[in-house]
């Protein structure tokens, strides 16, 4: 499965995952592989992603940019501003309004 992260200006995260943990309006949850189709608003709080087999890509903070790595199992964490996130037919997409 591939999850996209997106803000209004950037791509924050795109590739393979086995794992992520959202906060939803309703408390936090955890999507995994052939997760059922859902639509959940996001309050404030923090993305936690466990990469999967394959390349991805992310935004690095620290260098302000894009990087892309291979490395299976890495575990990326994103504070969120609030948003929505959509799983469909094998795909999660994660519209957020900002990163801190």
């Amino acid at each position: 499965m591939n999850v996209t992260v997106l803000t209004p200006d950037k791509e924050i995260f795109k590739g393979a995952f086995t794992s992520v943990k959202v906060p939803g309006t309703q408390g936090e949850f955890q999507i995994l592989k052939n997760h059922a189709p859902i639509v959940s608003s996001l309050e404030s709080g923090t993305i936690t992603i466990v990469t999967g087999s394959g390349e991805y890509r992310y935004f690095d903070d620290e260098k302000g940019q894009i990087e892309t790595d291979q490395a299976p199992g890495q575990s990326l964490q994103f504070h969120i501003n609030g948003g929505f996130v959509e799983v469909l037919e094998g795909e999660v997409s994660l519209l957020v309004t900002g990163i801190q």
